[in-house]
């Protein structure tokens, strides 16, 4: 292969953004996305009155509530380098559409509040993270604010996430006495001052934190609590280890203020120098390399109606190998049958643009026609099958009910379109006509009645059933499985993609099931859709 072609490989970097919601991952994006030069203005999620919404919130009602409630993908350069960004829902009710994400990316960058320290959903996120062995980057946020101490925040970390962690950067004060970090791989100080654009770097080069012009700078108390602490993770912290690292056994953490810009550079610097560019992908029948020649990726998100005015639908893809042209066909091995790929797009938010190339690493948006499902694997020509799309089984239910009966046809677009995206799943018992809308988390009901309403001009109703289960049932015997179906018909329902599956009341229920008809397999996700 060319050397401009391997090049242009090693300059991606694609990372997802995970946190607990308000530890302020939407601020962090768009902060990155300045420094990228991607937007000339960050606008902040609260600044509602001012009509200015986070760059990375695109729905209506993510504006609304100040919640993003999408994974959304953005792209931006940074010192020759090709960053590939998505940011995921925060609310666990969307942990779904955040998991499917992190199939998607070769690194994650973990934010934590410094006063909440890690929280129940960053939690259950960088669980996933140590599930896929994705390397995890940490930064502390709101150190212009009280919160805990720096070595109780790293402590917690190891504690509760079972991660060693090395800080690159270490907070000088905190709240109203925070003067910025040290930098303690290029011996810098990094400072803050309130009114300026970015921070004010004093390079150190062969002076001690005892010096001088060190205490000039910070104030001798500040700059004696400084060494000590510095001499004290010298001493008995973990070193940087990059291999580490890219195993996600440790986690490199940066000190800083997302809302300030304060501290995002070295965070940058981070992601170029010590976050890996596009890594191998295991599909069933081999692991594919990035250098590659051979196109290949997969579908794992598909998301309607970005644009209202066009109702588009779009397949998000992550190239997996090679180089993507606009207009190329490819392979989609689930159909068996060759489709060009049309209008290949990448978004700053809403905001898109055509391209005619993209290498092994990006993020691309396709025009779906209705064709692609999540998971799909598109080559050009092998038949390989990527893993880890997973989709879970709902533990909540609500049926359907229409209030203008004459736009039932409407209302069954718009579930099969937000079925097929994955934001919802759509049950339709064998025994009557009714609709039952199955999701992971609660707050998927609001967002979905509201997309209904907005995006297809249908007033619904859900009333919510008292099941807390799904199961996908099979069988090798297919009498068998018709008697069961024949028993539990009350129960019996086909998912969007004519898949039967049963609902329960109450997981005891299961194991009744299991030695009343033992010859019936029952699944809580399905790999792909």
């Amino acid at each position: 292969m060319p050397v401009s072609f391997e090049k242009e490989i090693k300059r991606r970097r694609t990372f997802a953004i995970i946190s607990h919601p308000d530890a302020g991952k939407t601020t962090m994006t768009e902060k990155l996305l300045l420094y990228g030069g991607a937007i000339q203005m960050a606008g902040s999620v609260k600044a509602k009155r001012s009509k200015k919404f986070a760059t990375s919130d695109w729905m209506e009602l993510e504006k609304q509530r100040g919640i993003s409630v999408t994974s959304s993908v953005m792209k931006f350069p940074y010192k020759d380098h090709e960053m590939n960004l998505i940011d995921t829902p925060g609310h666990q009710d969307f942990s779904e559409d955040t998991y499917r994400t992190l199939t998607a990316v070769d690194s994650a960058l973990m934010i934590i509040d410094c006063a909440n320290g890690v929280e129940a959903q960053t939690k259950k996120l960088y669980e996933v993270c140590s599930l896929r062995k994705t390397p995890v980057l940490a930064f502390i946020n709101k150190m212009d604010r009280e919160g805990k101490d720096p070595f109780e925040l790293m402590e917690e970390i190891e504690n509760t996430l079972g991660i060693s962690v090395t800080p690159v950067t270490w907070p000088i004060g905190m709240g109203d006495r925070f003067r910025g970090v040290y930098h303690r791989l290029d011996n810098k100080l990094l400072i803050y001052d309130k009114d300026a654009e970015r921070s004010r770097p004093v390079p150190l080069k062969d002076l001690s934190l005892d010096s001088p012009e060190v205490v000039a700078e910070l104030g001798e108390e500040l700059a004696e609590t400084l060494q000590a602490e510095i001499e004290l993770l010298d001493g008995a912290g973990d070193t940087l280890d990059r291999d580490r690292y890219l195993r996600g056994e440790l986690a490199p953490v940066f000190f800083g203020s997302a809302l300030k810009t304060f501290g995002i550079e070295p965070l940058l610097e981070g992601l170029i120098t010590l976050a890996p560019p596009p890594l191998p992908r295991e599909a069933q029948e081999r692991a594919v390399d990035p250098m590659e020649s051979k196109f290949t990726g997969f579908v794992f998100k598909i998301q309607a109606n970005m644009d209202p005015a066009h109702r588009d639908r779009v397949a998000f893809m992550r190239i997996c190998s090679g180089k993507f042209e606009r207009g190329m066909k490819s392979h989609i091995v689930r159909l068996g049958k060759d489709q060009r790929l049309g209008r290949p797009t990448q978004f700053m938010s809403q905001d898109r643009s055509l391209v005619d190339e993209a290498f092994a690493g990006d993020i691309v948006g396709i025009h779906d026609p209705g064709v692609f499902k999540i998971g799909d694997t598109l080559t050009q020509g092998e038949k390989l099958h990527f893993t880890g799309v997973p989709v879970f089984a709902p533990e909540h239910f609500a049926r359907v009910t229409l209030k203008d009966p004459l736009k039932s046809k409407q209302l069954n677009k718009a579930l099969d379109q937000l079925s097929e995206e994955g934001a919802v799943q759509v049950f339709r018992p064998i025994n009557n006509n009714d609709q039952i809308l199955g999701v992971v988390g609660v707050l998927q009901f609001d967002v979905v009645q509201y997309r209904i309403q907005h995006e297809y001009g249908v007033q619904v109703t859900f009333a919510r059933l008292p099941y807390s289960a799904a199961r996908w049932i099979f069988s090798d015997d297919e009498d068998a499985l018709d008697e069961y179906v024949r028993a539990q018909s009350h129960l019996i329902c086909d998912d969007q993609h004519g898949q039967k599956a049963i609902l329960l009341d109450d997981l005891w229920r299961l194991n009744f099931l299991k030695e009343r008809f033992p010859k019936i397999e029952y699944q809580a996700t399905s790999e792909k859709i």
